[in-house]
């Protein structure tokens, strides 16, 4: 009977007695394999984190420049001019808020935003820093007020005569303010703004229509935006010819009051339209707007402001003086008369910040009686 051959075993085996010519690999060569895979993962991990840094700067870079185009006319070394009478518990109060002008130049060049333009809209916005709450507050055009300088004119002349500089310095010094900032736009800024959210939902009523055809005209002229005129009343999308005539109607009952009301509702409808609007839509805004667009915030403050932006609501809008009368003043024409401006002013303050315990500093009360003493009102 044969001799049965015994083979040897073979000298290499894995961890489990497999051949290493078998499926697994011996444990030096899968530690060898795993680092390698590590090393791999830990770079594909490292080439992700660079790419995404390099976008996140590129767009930085992008916004920053987008940012660039904005006008910053030049302000004085003397600040805002507050007043130094302002009890420190009022000051403590407005503190909590972000306090910013809102100017609507008149000017009929596009991007001419400095002093020489009357500012036909003036709107006070306080944001309230903790619940995002907005109340806008619109100072009349025609207000009676001191122009800083112990002249009295129209609110709307301090920003012709010293451009926004000078125009928050009248509504710091009447209306005992410490504004942070402002933004001052013309009309083409607003049409396009409001064609690139796709238009707003306004309701024309019948003594409207006419004047709102009427001013798209003339609106078209100035901004270079061609329109339609109306064929009805009732709730329709105004494109931004449309409602930027809209916002200029003062000719029907409450004249420029109304229409005071009119500008607020269409940044009511600007505010609820561009809380929707995707990231297209906001590079085409800020590519259209921006070179049309004057304020003193820095870039820095910008970028940070623009997430807290998306979550602002606005929950008032008001007219000021709230107590007025409207008459004729020798070389000032028509104008809105605060009935006891210092009283005008402690309502503004309980809008506009709640405090209701504001009393008015001892400038305003000195400008309230220089009002009355001059219009006997």
């Amino acid at each position: 009977m044969a001799k049965e051959t015994m083979k040897k075993p073979n000298s290499k085996k894995s961890a489990s007695g497999r051949s290493a010519s078998g499926s697994a690999k011996p444990a030096a060569s899968r530690k060898r394999s795993g680092r390698k895979a590590a090393k791999k993962k830990k770079r594909g991990l490292i080439i992700g984190l660079e790419v995404l840094g390099l976008l996140v700067l590129l767009l930085g870079f992008y916004l920053v420049r987008q940012l660039d185009k904005i006008q910053r006319p030049e302000m004085s070394d003397d600040g805002s001019s507050v007043n130094e009478g302002i009890q420190e518990d009022t000051v403590a109060t407005m503190s909590g808020y972000t306090t910013v002008a809102l100017f609507g130049l008149d000017t009929r060049q596009s991007g001419q935003l400095g002093k020489g333009n009357r500012s036909d809209t003036i709107i006070i916005a306080s944001i309230n820093n903790d619940s995002g709450e907005v109340r806008l507050a619109s100072v009349y055009r025609d207000t009676y007020l001191d122009m800083t300088t112990g002249k009295y004119n129209k609110a709307n002349s301090a920003y012709s005569t010293g451009g926004p500089d000078q125009a928050i310095k009248m509504l710091n010094k009447n209306l005992d303010l410490d504004i942070d900032g402002y933004l001052s736009v013309d009309f083409t800024a607003l049409t396009d703004t409001i064609d690139l959210l796709g238009g707003v939902e306004i309701d024309v009523d019948e003594t409207e229509i006419e004047h709102l055809n009427n001013y798209t005209e003339e609106t078209s002229e100035v901004t270079g935006v061609k329109t339609t005129k109306l064929t009805q009343t009732g709730l329709q999308t105004l494109d931004g010819v449309q409602a930027t005539s809209y916002c200029r109607i003062r000719y029907t009952a409450g004249d420029d009051f109304k229409r005071t009301e009119r500008q607020r509702e269409v940044i009511q409808e600007i505010v609820r339209k561009a809380k929707a609007m995707d990231i297209t839509q906001i590079n085409e805004i800020i590519n259209a707007v921006f070179p049309k667009i004057a304020t003193s915030y820095t870039n820095a403050e910008l970028l940070q402001m623009a997430p807290q932006m998306i979550t602002y609501d606005i929950v008032d809008t008001t007219g000021f003086p709230f107590d007025r009368e409207t008459g004729t003043i020798t070389g000032r024409g028509s104008c809105v008369i605060p009935v006891n401006l210092a009283e005008n002013v402690r309502q503004l303050h309980e809008f506009l910040y709640e405090n209701y315990d504001y009393q008015p500093s001892s400038e305003v009360q000195e400008i309230s009686d220089q009002i009355t003493k001059t219009t006997g009102y």
